[in-house]
């Protein structure tokens, strides 16, 4: 009978392992060095620095747009008419009160009333939108997200447009506000009284001339977050045309610059690594300012002398996200 022997050659392919094996501690990759190893220095420097943002937009006709309380206070509107063609001169909307003083809302030359988009006598806030208007005519039209609203809402006086195969860059005119808006309500007109101030005569009476019914007019429909601009006049756009809507969201002139890998954080605070004449590493904070992507503004925190290790500083994860985080408690 055959015999099979298993013991030597378990033991014959575990020593082939261990042979094959490196022997000592596991060494690392040396074309990856870990966050905080210095890999260089940098100087900071001055520059100008600008900041924009690119949307995604197209040619519309008629769009809605909003226009917003200017102070927190209570909102009363104007009874308007409807126009009997495309208005020349702004037209007042709204009034909102504030310690009795009013502060007038009006719909820009060229746009009409939208309607209504909260109640007469409600208290609003600065900032919040309370009426819609509808440009006449051709306007570019861009959806924004949440994201892009906070970095945009203060700089909408610097928009160009470059409308694809067709003309640009050319200036546009930011219309109200890039916030969502509701449907719009246009408030019933009342119905007319009879006149019985006038005694009745025996003089018979006139027949009326029938009166062309009014057609009622349309309030605005809901929009979400988008930026609304119009170009100069000449020119020349197609409605649905792509176009790119550029936004400057900020400009600085002569900043103190640093790349944006030798610090830890994005915006608001943030800290870098100093080093020290014995080449040791100082972290320091630093207040950041305006990103291109590539530099970030230091508004604080360094004299523009020093030089700083590059990576920079590798914090906790509750500090790269800017919150101080609470220990857990507990068993």
């Amino acid at each position: 009978m055959r015999k099979i022997v298993l013991a030597p050659l378990c033991a014959l392919v575990t020593v082939a392992v261990a042979a094959c094996s490196p022997s000592g501690p596991e060494k690392t990759n040396p074309e990856l060095a870990p966050r905080g190893t210095t890999m260089t220095k940098v100087k900071p420097t001055r520059q100008d620095l600008t900041t924009k943002l690119s949307i995604s937009g197209k040619v519309e006709m008629n769009p809605t747009f909003g226009l917003v309380a200017p102070v927190a206070g209570q909102v009363r509107y104007f009874d308007l008419q409807a126009p009997n063609g495309t208005p020349t001169k702004p037209t007042r909307v709204a009034t909102v009160w504030k310690d009795g003083a009013p502060n007038y809302v009006e719909i820009p030359a060229g746009a009409t009333f939208g309607g209504r988009l909260v109640d007469d006598k409600a208290t609003v806030t600065a900032g919040m939108p309370i009426a819609s208007a509808k440009h006449v005519g051709y306007a570019i039209v861009g959806d924004i997200d949440g994201a892009q609203a906070y970095k945009i809402s203060g700089a909408l006086t610097d928009v160009t447009v470059q409308i694809k195969n067709g003309p640009g860059p050319f200036p546009c005119t930011v219309l109200g506000t890039i916030a969502a808006l509701p449907q719009g309500t246009i408030p019933e007109k009342p119905t007319p009284t009879p006149d019985t101030k006038n005694p009745p005569t025996d003089q018979p009476k006139q027949p009326e001339q029938p009166k062309q019914p009014e057609q009622p007019q349309q309030p605005s429909s809901s929009t979400g977050l988008r930026i609304v601009c119009t170009g100069p006049a000449d020119v020349q756009m197609i409605n649905g045309a792509s176009a790119s809507i550029e936004v400057t969201t900020g400009k600085s002139a002569q900043a103190l610059v640093v790349p944006v890998e030798a610090v830890a954080g994005q915006q608001g605070k943030g800290k870098v690594d100093v080093i020290q004449p014995d080449g040791s590493r100082r972290t320091t904070d630093v207040t950041l300012g305006l990103t291109d992507g590539k530099v970030i503004e230091v508004k604080s925190g360094l004299t523009g002398d020093e030089e700083l290790a590059v990576p920079g500083p590798n914090l906790p994860e509750g500090q790269q996200q800017g919150g101080d985080q609470q220990k857990p408690t507990g068993p």
